[in-house]
């Protein structure tokens, strides 16, 4: 149980109000919908493509993978909509908005929360500020702001840089969503804390939500209004759409159309979810809203923004790593059938989202489902369906198997290793999260890549097949793997959807779980060893009327160890605790108390096991004590030292309860 806590913690930071695709999660198997056929009847001869995109094609092809998709995947409700030269091709609803009412989803008035797609719509504001010469896209964001963000080795962030998640911030996640609590003016709430830069301003993909707030808050400091008001005005005013909201509470009138979240379709409704960031996913918004927000930017950004705005705004940037799919100016680009989308995916807890435009096929296609479900399933449904959709009316006809090259065995021995995520907490004790979660590349028995944390739709284990020089590709998907080469050696890869914004770089030695798992779990069998032996031990004497054979220092420093290991395995319960609770997004701040009692204690207790264990060891060899007790001595001086070494590297020792 305790594991699954833990791997449920990771997925807590490592995955709220992002799109993370199916292929990084485990899912359950649903049918390629590609290869639903429209009807029974139909003809072997019937046209491909781009030829056969009807509303009635499409309709029937939805209603043979929705219905089922949902019900395997335990999800109340989803909508989607397809758009297509200019207008709203089809847009439907599938399930409950509402399952105890019965209260099937409209796609014309039912909201959704779309979590980080939202992203677009303050991207979009930032742009029209940029258009009205209120905005530089590289000039040193704290021109806009009432408070400072510290430059890194003297270098400012630009809002190009957080327009494509290279600012360099570290992840936060305290505070990010919440439930029934009033939020602060979003000023407030991005001065409380600046999280630290952990790299250097446009060098590194690491998705930053609290750089989309601060845009946002630029948004509101440049033009003088509140970013939803700005938002309504400029944004869903202009577009018409009705269905459409920012705010949080929604308004009385848009309140009863608002789709019930659940964890479970099969389960009870869940409270309306607060983002404390707002402008990074907070929007509610129907299916047909957003079709209109599609549409507007298959129309040369009309009437939003100039063409050549919406132009720049599409265009790659070019921050990742070369080969692999680009951040643009907020949307993230991914090629399908070697054809280019642009678009946006997002995740709050119940709801789960993805947008994709076409942008030279003037097509678009959006889904948002309303539950949790089971296995991985929101994943699993939208990326079958956007990637079917595409083998249906957008197919390659130059697909070909892949052909691996003679130098795949020996550039995979190059991926092996610890790798960590851009995107985590550095400067805090939630950082500890990332050493159970560090990823590791293994080979198989062909000597080809294993990259545990990237499995197939079905949760198994992908056949990398390398394709060009450090470029891998599933040998019976799409998915891609690029790697960017330094030196002669393999420095940072990333894939997929997710290598906009996120790359794994090498775990430094030190901090790599590859020897310091196995050490930590030497360390703390040792010491809870060491602690259990000692009222073992008194019972034991008590028992036959032994005596403790030591005396003076040496009996002072045997006891005093022994009670500094049961303190620091009390402290690693806590942490355990903490850690754990970190997915209970309720208990964010109520928790504080336990944060600061366990920095404080723990680091009375690492500092004072390691000094009480080698001054153990210095009396243990100076005094006439048996070869197992001086062996343990030193076992356990080594095991403090671990535990202190962990306890430095992944912050237990600090103070401060952000994370």
């Amino acid at each position: 149980m305790w594991k699954h806590k833990i791997k449920l913690a990771v997925a807590a930071l490592l995955a709220l109000t992002v799109a993370i695709p199916a292929s990084t999660q485990q899912a359950p198997l649903v049918p390629n919908p590609a290869s639903v056929p429209v009807e029974e009847t139909a003809s072997p001869a019937a046209p491909a493509g781009l030829d056969r995109l009807t509303k009635s094609d499409v309709d029937t092809w939805l209603d043979g993978y929705m219905p089922y998709a949902l019900a395997r995947g335990d999800i109340a409700g989803a909508v989607v909509v397809v758009v297509k030269d200019g207008a709203v091709l089809t847009q439907r609803g599938f399930g409950y908005s509402d399952v105890a009412k019965r209260t099937p989803v409209d796609p014309e008035t039912t909201l959704f929360r779309p979590g980080s797609t939202s992203k677009l719509f303050t991207w979009t504001a930032v742009m029209q500020q940029v258009e009205a010469g209120k905005i530089d896209l590289d000039e040193d964001v704290n021109k806009y702001l009432d408070f400072t963000i510290p430059p890194y080795d003297g270098k400012p962030i630009t809002m190009r840089q957080i327009m494509t998640h290279t600012a360099g911030f570290e992840e936060i996640i305290k505070g990010l969503l919440a439930f029934d609590v009033q939020l602060k003016p979003l000023g407030d709430i991005l001065k409380e804390r600046i999280p630290e830069r952990i790299y250097q301003p446009g060098t590194t993909p690491a998705y930053s939500n609290y750089a989309t707030a601060l845009a946002g808050y630029v948004v509101e400091r440049v033009s003088g209004q509140s970013f939803d008001d700005y938002v309504e005005r400029n944004i869903f005013g202009r577009l018409g759409m009705q269905y459409a909201s920012f705010r949080q509470p929604l308004p009385d009138k848009l309140k009863p159309f608002m789709s019930q979240g659940y964890e479970l379709g099969s389960g009870k409704a869940q409270r309306f979810e607060i983002i404390g960031m707002a402008p990074a996913g907070a929007m509610s918004a129907s299916g047909a809203a957003m079709a209109k927000f599609m549409l507007a930017y298959l129309n040369d950004g009309a009437p939003l923004l100039e063409p050549a705005t919406t132009k720049q705004m599409l265009t790659a940037q070019n921050m990742s790593v070369k080969g692999a799919n680009q951040m643009a100016l907020g949307f993230y680009e991914e090629w399908v059938n070697g054809r280019r989308a642009v678009g946006h995916g997002g995740d709050t807890v119940y709801f789960h989202t993805d947008l994709k435009i076409f942008p030279a096929e003037k097509i678009g296609i959006f889904i948002s489902v309303n539950s949790q479900g089971k296995d991985g399933a929101p994943g699993a449904v939208r990326s079958a369906l956007v990637d079917g959709f595409a083998d249906r009316y957008l197919p390659d006809p130059n697909a070909k198997p892949p052909v691996e090259l003679a130098t795949a065995k020996d550039h995979a021995k190059m991926l092996v290793g610890g790798w960590s995520n851009s995107r985590r907490v550095a400067s805090s004790f939630a950082s500890f999260v990332y050493l159970l979660g560090e990823e590791k590349i293994g080979l198989d028995a062909d000597g080809r890549p294993v990259v545990a944390g990237v499995p197939s739709i079905g949760g198994g284990q992908r056949k990398w097949i390398e394709v060009e020089p450090f470029v891998w590709q599933d040998a019976y998907g799409k998915e891609r793997l690029v790697a960017e080469v330094r030196d002669g050696q393999i420095v940072r890869w990333t894939f997929g959807m997710v290598s906009p914004f996120m790359v794994w770089d090498r775990t430094p030695w030190y901090a790599t779980g590859t020897w310091l798992i196995p050490a930590l779990l030497f360390a703390l069998a040792v010491l809870v060893l060491t602690a259990i032996a000692w009222p073992a031990g008194w019972i034991a004497r008590r028992r036959y009327g032994a005596q403790l054979a030591l005396t003076g220092r040496a009996r002072t420093a045997f006891r005093l160890v022994r009670g500094l290991a049961w303190l620091v395995l009390l402290v690693l319960i806590g942490w355990l605790i903490v850690v754990m609770g970190i997915e209970n997004f309720e208990s964010h701040g109520k928790n504080d108390w336990l944060i600061l009692l366990l920095q404080v204690v723990g680091t009375l207790g690492f500092f004072g096991l390691l000094g009480a264990a080698a001054w153990n060891v210095w009396l243990a060899f100076k005094g006439k004590r048996s070869w197992f007790s001086k062996l343990w001595a030193v076992l356990l001086t080594l095991a403090a030292f671990i535990l202190l070494w962990v306890a430095l590297v992944y912050k237990l020792v600090s103070f401060g309860a952000g994370y």
